[in-house]
């Protein structure tokens, strides 16, 4: 299958946010990510089980933070902003996405041409400093800070520093009551499996290396963010799903579990 942007710089190497399309049931991908993403599976055939279950969590919060009474929303590690995303959802909220893949961001920002309350912005997603400046925050924004900030599926992107060093930032720029909805993914200490570590010998190939948690260390990362009410639950039982969804085999011999949170300040 063609792609709608022709053949930008960059599309001959599979990118995580495109993978992540592909495996979300897009089309907004190349033949490297696909065949990246059809490897992944392979070697981890729970992935797309997971990663639906992800984007279906990044639904569920903004619904439950729209009802809270909130109409900002600040995104990292956005990927391709597909008809299920954020500003599909809330679609009187001000949005902003941000990405570092340029390809993402050229073609996400033509997917969102013409609407007034979204914005897309190239940046780094760890170097919150490079953007939480931004004009075009302020624009959309103004002065307000009261935001909901979006951190899904993307915690196996960081190292323990780059996590607190982004935690901190966020929490210092955002106005007291801002919330951040995030995922974790999460497995036991020590576990690996042969397939497992080929898993993660792809990306570590792709140029993204990817870091499982435990959730003890999750909980620590994400200071001085604190959970709400609703606590670190399992995606499975923020979506309402039956507790067998998530089979034995599902865990992938490392007992695989997927988190979601809604941090306060």
């Amino acid at each position: 299958m063609s792609h709608p942007m022709g053949s930008p710089v960059g599309t001959d190497q599979p990118n995580a946010a495109r993978v992540y399309d592909y495996v979300l049931g897009g089309t907004h991908n190349f033949e490297a990510d696909r065949q990246a993403a059809e490897f992944m599976i392979s070697l981890v055939p729970s992935t797309r089980k997971w990663v639906r279950m992800l984007r279906a969590f990044l639904q569920e919060a903004v619904r439950l933070l729209v009802e809270e009474g909130f109409d900002r929303f600040l995104d990292l590690g956005s990927g391709l902003p597909t008809q299920d995303h954020i500003h599909a959802v809330a679609p009187h909220a001000r949005v902003i996405y941000i990405d570092i893949d340029p390809v993402a961001v050229a073609y996400s920002r033509e997917l969102l041409a013409g609407n007034p309350n979204v914005r897309y912005l190239q940046a780094d997603m760890k170097r919150p400093e490079t953007f939480l400046n931004a004009p075009e925050i302020r624009e959309l924004f103004g002065d307000e800070r009261r935001v909901a900030i979006g951190f899904n599926a993307v915690s196996p992107f960081f190292t323990p520093e780059e996590m607190r060093h982004v935690m901190q930032a966020l929490y210092d720029w955002a106005a007291p009551g801002s919330k951040m909805f995030a995922t974790f993914e999460t497995k036991a200490a020590g576990k690996m499996t042969p397939r497992m570590a080929q898993f993660l010998a792809m990306f570590e190939q792709m140029g993204q290396p990817f870091y499982f948690y435990t959730l003890e260390e999750c909980q620590e990362l994400v200071r001085p963010w604190r959970p709400d009410h609703r606590g670190f639950r399992p995606l499975v039982e923020w979506l309402g799903l039956p507790p067998d969804y998530i089979t034995e085999e599902d865990r992938e011999g490392v007992d695989l579990e997927f988190y979601g949170v809604i941090l306060e300040k």
